[in-house]
């Protein structure tokens, strides 16, 4: 909470809030309480900055020229065009404020400079942001119990004390642990680094590497210095393939890469990057801890023609040599080359053995690399035992530079050299490489030829704007990936609703790889580890079961999110005693000075409550905080106390493009509301997007739907107001087929957009419960014509459409309930109106009716134009008045054929067609196939065997009928006035193509219906003139 909510916020929070007020509205008893997570760094980060400027630029600050800004402040970004400043990651500048000044973020808020310096003291944004967040909501119409609301941190005792015992509760149960471990950490704040507390790289974990000592041979050469006289001095390579090193050749250096020799130990130096070095030195591997310490720096040209002597490798000596490839910001800038198996080391060393001129340009002698051949080391299940030479060969890459043909052969040989290969080198000869991996790189640490060495895997910023290292702390962790606890968890994952098979896959891919996590922190706010309070809580894991908390916080806090001192409950009494008996079963407290019949009640409640049927959050949380939830609810409460449910969504863009407080394309959730209203910009949410993929929140679509529902409004209060003088009444006469389809309409409304909500499928109520209900009203005001629309359909239309667009536009469906249909109570608990099945033939029927409306229309056209043609001659030179339609009901000849032949062979059990070859060796027997040439036979059949095929699996079975399930001719005839309406027609003539009589009625014009042949669903017309 360190400024306003915005509509990436919205989004997530309006998925929580269309399912609570659809529940709501079916009758449900509904709990959705909303809280203000306010750990971590990112308000102390906040403050402090604002306390930096202020000794640096005074109070109120007077900010320098931006020209200045960089040699005051030392901005990371980097000029573009036009004297622009354009940072790489607009979402790390928001996080890090790297695009101006903390105080100018403030003043962008509207707040005077003496409202910000207030802004110094880290609980003053407790203190100013949630409350307003609460109006925003409110303004937004979130049906929210805002007794439970709180906000988290030691600033709020009650949930301090609440955090305090889950945390010894998992201590208690052997969840908890004290170790050294390798953590993404931030050396300007002083700890780990969590995904909350980062700029960029979210996910991002530590990358172990085997780091191997390849140690330079002396006398050393006068381009590496006499200072490292009598010291070891070694080029160290990180390598994730240490059962390679058998088949060394060389090692590779960036020609102009800065690399420098840094003290390890007493004796020990180490060649490489200042990037790697860093790391190092935060992983006890600096003479100097966290300071790395660099004797001498070089370039990698200064190193190429080293002699070394690597582990392991069957050369004695090798020698450093140039690749342009090689990555300084991944590893150590040094690299082993094993081109046995590396299509790039391959393709580098073939390169500098086959052109002199590419030697001489370096100063790369012939000795340093002529005489190394390839060393087979692994013999590959598909390429041998010199894979990578093969494949170069294979694929014909020529040069190194060839990126995409190598990263193929690279990607082609290592999965099946490691987990299908086998060792033919060294003491591991004949054993599998995946196996043989370990071990060998076990003896290569156990001989003191290689050291572990970490790196994240990504770059990682953290939200003070330094890029982190991995650091070796003595930390707190909780020991997610536990095999015992893990099993419980992935039991978890199985009993519950996750609306997505992408979402299932994100969390079983987490439960495979996530293991110990760094609970404890050292800056930032929060609760205190309570049996070592040096350390705060950290921001994901004093947020993992507070869902329990809300089923109680409204009897401690008594309506304070603060839980202000308003209460007969005292934080002191909230023993762990009390929270056991709470949630855990535990026995009746007896000394904790709380009345019994509070314990009873508030024990009540979350016996009631509890488990929790839904949490939505943004798909980012998966692989830590909702994965973290399921692991802590699996060790702390009984299995009826799971989680039932999440939905996780996608982030949000405006208008297709992300969404950057950088670029202006943002929008607070109190902007949106200014500007579109809040029923509008919660039509937009609900528009903009459902699943996993990211949304996006159109304004457009936000100012049409306020068009559409003052329009809609306006249309409601004309048919009341003439209702009584061009309204039918019902029973004034049986319900015409416009009635009906309307009527049935409306139904298969109620039950699409039931289902629609009941997925949590926003987007799809919206439009079947909208869009699709407000085209068959438009489509039946046109279809009933002079006879007037029916009063009764209408005011049902009126009542279900505001049901059904409740839940998503709450203040309109209020309005329109209460202020013009006048009815009773809130809509919101009006229920789920009440529909009938639909009447799905019906449907058929309706679609056949205007399908073939807008078919004849064109067929219309084209006869009175005389078609596409140039030069065409129209049929009629007058308007033509009379309509003669043309039905065939019943399919015949070579298409009854091959219906006949898709019934039979069609699986209703499976649902499933016999396989092609089959149906078309049935085809081949047929009596169509008999009497011409079956391969132009089956060029006409095989288009309509597909459309069939594929419109069973649509409709059903029914779709190989011979006859549709309606009366064709019956459906014309009984609209025959609409039909008229519509072609602009004085009479129209319903026909059957299979009656010699009704053929003559066509005349001259018969020959039209041989060119254009009616079949079951598709009726076709001749237009006369009288």
């Amino acid at each position: 909470m360190n400024g306003y909510l915005h509509l990436g916020h919205a989004f997530s929070l309006s998925k929580l809030e269309f399912a609570a007020a659809y529940h709501r509205l079916r009758g449900d008893n509904v709990l959705l309480p909303f809280g203000f997570h306010c750990t971590g760094m990112p308000i102390k980060a906040s403050s402090d900055k604002l306390l930096n400027e202020m000794e640096m630029f005074g109070n109120p600050p007077q900010f320098p020229h931006p020209q200045e800004e960089d040699e005051k402040i030392g901005e990371s970004e980097v000029k573009g065009e036009g004297g622009k400043f354009k940072g790489k990651k607009s979402k790390a500048i928001s996080k890090t404020g790297a695009t101006k000044f903390q105080w100018e973020i403030m003043r962008s808020y509207g707040l005077s400079d003496e409202e910000i310096a207030k802004f110094t003291d880290p609980y003053h944004w407790l203190l100013f942001f949630p409350p307003l967040a609460v109006e925003d909501l409110k303004s937004f119409g979130l049906g929210c119990d805002w007794r439970r609301s709180f906000i988290t941190t030691d600033m709020n005792p009650y949930f301090d004390s609440f955090v305090r015992w889950q945390m010894r509760k998992l201590i208690s149960l052997g969840k908890i642990v004290k170790d050294l471990r390798h953590a993404i950490y931030s050396p300007k704040d002083g700890q780990p680094c969590a995904d909350h507390d980062r700029a960029s790289g979210e996910g991002v974990i530590p990358q172990e590497y085997t780091l191997i000592k390849m140690e330079v041979i002396p006398p050393f050469s006068p381009k590496i210095g006499n200072v490292l006289e009598g010291r070891k001095v070694y080029l160290a390579a990180a390598t994730l393939r240490p059962e390679t090193m058998y088949g060394q050749t060389n090692a590779w250096v960036l020609p102009d890469g800065k690399y420098g020799a840094y003290e390890i130990n007493d004796t020990d130096v180490f060649i490489l990057t200042y990037r790697a070095a860093r790391n190092l030195a935060f992983q006890r591997l600096s003479l100097k801890s966290e300071e790395p310490t660099c004797l001498v720096e070089f370039t990698g040209q200064d190193l190429i023609g080293l002699p070394l002597r690597s582990p392991l490798a069957f050369n004695e000596v090798i020698y450093t040599l140039p690749m342009l490839s090689v990555l300084t910001e991944k590893g150590t800038g040094i690299v082993t080359s094993v081109p046995s198996d590396s299509p790039d080391d391959y393709m580098a060393l073939h390169e500098l053995k086959s052109k002199p001129a590419f030697r001489a340009k370096f100063g790369v002698k012939d000795e340093w690399v002529l005489p190394f051949e390839v060393v087979p080391i692994i013999n590959h299940p598909d390429f041998g035992d010199k894979s990578a030479e093969r494949i170069c060969i294979e694929k014909k890459i020529k040069s190194q530079n060839e990126r995409e043909k190598l990263d193929e052969a690279k990607k082609l040989i290592y999965k099946g050299g490691f987990y299908e290969g086998t060792m033919i080198a060294g003491e591991f000869s004949g054993m599998r490489v995946q196996e043989a991996k370990s071990l060998i790189r076990k003896k290569l640490l156990e001989m003191n030829l290689a050291v572990v060495y970490s790196e994240p895997e990504k770059k990682v910023v953290s939200r003070s704007g330094d890029e982190c290292v991995v650091a070796l702390t003595d930390q707190w962790y909780i020991i997610y990936g536990e095999p015992e606890w893990r099993n419980h968890a992935e039991e978890c994952l199985t009993l519950m609703s996750l609306y997505s098979d992408e979402t299932r896959h994100g969390f079983e891919h987490t439960l495979s790889w996530l293991n110990q996590w760094a609970c404890s922190r050292n800056f930032g706010l929060g609760s205190r580890i309570p049996w070592d309070e040096q350390f705060l809580v950290e921001s994901l894991s004093d947020s993992t079961i507070y869902m329990a908390y809300y089923t109680i916080c409204h009897h401690l806090q008594k309506g304070d999110m603060y839980g202000n001192d308003h209460s007969s409950v005292k934080p002191e009494q909230l023993t762990d005693e009390v929270w056991d008996f709470l949630f855990c079963g535990g026995a009746h407290p007896t000394t904790c000075g709380i009345s019994s019949s509070l314990l009873e009640k508030m024990k009540r409640e979350f016996e009631y409550w509890y488990p929790f049927d839904l949490r939505v959050s943004g798909k980012d949380l998966i692989q830590n905080h909702l994965t973290f939830c399921i692991y802590n609810h699996a060790a702390i409460f009984p299995k009826h106390h799971w989680p039932r449910g999440f939905r996780c969504n996608g982030h949000i863009m405006l208008n297709s493009e992300k969404m950057s407080k950088s670029t202006g394309n943002f929008r607070t959730l109190r902007e949106a509301i200014k500007e579109f209203s809040a029923d509008a910009t919660r039509f937009s949410l609900a528009d903009a997007g459902d699943g996993m993929d990211d949304a996006n929140f159109v304004f457009e679509t936000a100012n049409a739907a306020i068009l559409r529902l003052t329009k809609e409004i306006a249309w409601m209060k004309e048919v009341l107001a003439v209702e009584d003088s061009s309204l039918r009444r019902s029973g004034s006469g049986p319900p015409t087929f416009a009635d009906q389809v309307f009527d049935n309409e409306m139904n298969i409304a109620v039950k699409t957009t039931e289902k629609s909500y009941s997925d949590y499928m926003f987007r799809e109520a919206l439009k079947t419960g909208f869009y699709d209900l407000q085209a068959a009203r438009d489509e039946y005001r046109l279809s009933c014509g002079l006879a007037g629309m029916n009063r009764d359909l209408l005011w049902r239309f009126m009542d279900v459409q505001t049901r059904l667009i409740a839940p998503i536009c709450p203040h309109y469906a209020e309005h329109v309930w209460k202020e013009i249909l006048k009815k009773d109570g809130f809509c919101v608990k009006s229920g789920w109106p009440k529909a009938e099945a639909p009447n799905l033939t019906l449907k058929m029927a309706n679609t056949y009716l205007q399908d073939s409306i807008i078919s004849m229309r064109k067929l219309l056209q084209k006869q009175v134009s005389g078609g596409s043609k140039k030069n065409a001659n129209p049929i009629h030179k007058n308007k033509p008045m009379l309509g003669l339609i043309y039905v065939n009901e019943e399919y015949d000849g070579w298409k009854m054929e091959c219906l006949n032949i898709l019934r039979r062979k069609f699986d209703t059990v499976s649902r499933t067609f016999a396989p092609d070859k089959e149906i078309l060796s049935e085809l081949q027997k047929c009596e169509v196939a008999k009497k011409g040439d079956f391969k132009k036979i089956q060029m006409k059949c095989m288009p309509f065997l597909r459309f069939k095929k594929d419109e069973v699996m649509t409709v059903g079975v029914g779709a190989l009928d011979l006859r549709l399930p309606f009366g064709e001719i019956e459906v014309l005839r009984t609209n025959s006035g609409l039909i008229e309406r519509q072609l602009g027609l004085e009479t129209i003539e319903i026909l059957s193509s299979s009656n010699p009589s009704d053929v003559e009625r066509a005349g001259s014009h018969a020959s039209l219906l041989t060119q254009n042949p009616p079949s079951p669903g598709i009726p076709t017309a001749i237009f006369l003139n009288k």
